[in-house]
């Protein structure tokens, strides 16, 4: 799944409705629930993409917001894995309002580690990779 110029495709999967409780005081989407949804969504993407349940944020490059959204608009978010490493999944994520198409957040690289029971970093076994749901865990689920 990559575009012409073998850059990936950015995936806009999650969809938020912008609620009263997620306004600042200035009536627009407050940064710090747009970030929550967006380490959320990032963190199951992270899953599915390792196989493994039990994932961490460790970084988050610069946070650049473009624009607002208001109270009733609907935001996309949109990920895409830039790079394997032996513990780690680095994405990027992309928020947009869904009617506008106008671009409301970027990050440019957000950091996920594969962990073992004890919290400890653990190779997660992948190279690759996939825009197919097959990694996501069965039934040796790790909690």
């Amino acid at each position: 799944m990559e575009s012409s110029s073998s850059e990936p495709v950015m995936s806009f999967r999650t969809r938020k409705w912008v609620r009263p409780e997620d306004l600042n005081a200035n009536a627009t989407l407050f940064g710090g629930s747009l970030l929550r949804w967006i380490d959320e969504e990032a963190a199951v993407y992270a899953i599915i993409q390792l196989g493994h349940q039990r994932v961490v944020t460790k970084y988050m490059s610069e946070i650049v917001f473009v624009s607002s959204a208001r109270e009733g608009d609907i935001v996309e978010i949109g990920l895409v894995a830039t790079k394997f490493g032996r513990t780690s999944l680095t994405m990027r994520a992309e928020a947009r309002n869904l009617f506008t198409q106008q671009s409301i957040l970027t990050i440019d690289e957000l950091v996920f580690v594969n962990v073992d029971a004890d919290g400890r970093p653990a190779p997660h076994g992948y190279t690759e990779i996939t825009y197919d749901r097959d990694r996501v865990p069965r039934g040796d689920l790790q909690r």
